[in-house]
């Protein structure tokens, strides 16, 4: 399965939310590779601190930039799971990755600003569904607010219903320290000791698999 992790707008913890999840579905007994293609190289870089630390289980890491098509597909015939990461902006990579993909997950946080960039992913999505029909396209809010009064959350949750190409996921990433906290050590927070933080990771990729 090929789970590409895109945006418009950089910020959102795309990067955080592809390494979470590729300790997650790796834990599970999976064969992971992350595809790194973004200029930043903020996953890749992470991988790089999770091979020095020597963390098991270990995964897999390319980088990729330009065309991403085939070197997806190429990889989804050797592994379970193709976790993509590109750069939070309208990109050759994420459009290319769109049209291999399994699944799209749109990654805002509960911000105008990121809100606002929904209208033009949307007409994205759309030319990516024309090639790519079978596209499962989620919409994924990240850095919500962990204050139980606070409206930002379903105040984007309605947002993104005004856009019927992109699903709302169930599972909401919340603001937590350790998702910061285990960047630098190479971990995911599944194996960090915030529960929340674990639960949230292992929703979502039990989500995404189904």
């Amino acid at each position: 399965m090929i789970i590409l992790l895109g945006s418009q707008k950089g910020g959102p913890g795309k990067s955080t939310i592809a390494t979470n999840l590729a300790v997650e579905f790796a834990r599970q007994g999976k064969d992971v590779v992350l595809v790194d293609a973004d200029r930043q190289r903020s996953s890749a870089r992470w991988h790089e601190d999770r091979e020095e630390l020597e963390r098991t289980p270990t995964l897999a890491c390319v980088e990729k930039l330009g065309s991403i098509h085939q070197t997806l597909l190429d990889l989804d015939g050797r592994y379970d799971v193709v976790l993509v990461d590109v750069a939070g902006h309208d990109s050759k990579e994420m459009r290319t990755g769109m049209t291999a993909a399994d699944k799209l997950v749109v990654v805002v946080r509960p911000s105008q600003f990121d809100l606002d960039t929904l209208p033009h992913m949307s007409e994205v999505i759309e030319q990516a569904l024309d090639l790519n029909p079978s596209l499962d396209v989620r919409g994924l809010i990240t850095q919500a607010p962990t204050n139980s009064n606070a409206s930002e959350r379903a105040d984007a949750g309605e947002y993104l219903s005004d856009y019927p190409v992109i699903k709302p996921l169930h599972t909401v990433i919340h603001e937590r320290k350790a998702y910061r906290d285990v960047i630098g050590e190479g971990l995911g927070v599944v194996e960090w000791s915030n529960a929340k933080a674990r639960a949230e990771i292992q929703v979502l990729a039990e989500e995404l698999m189904h």
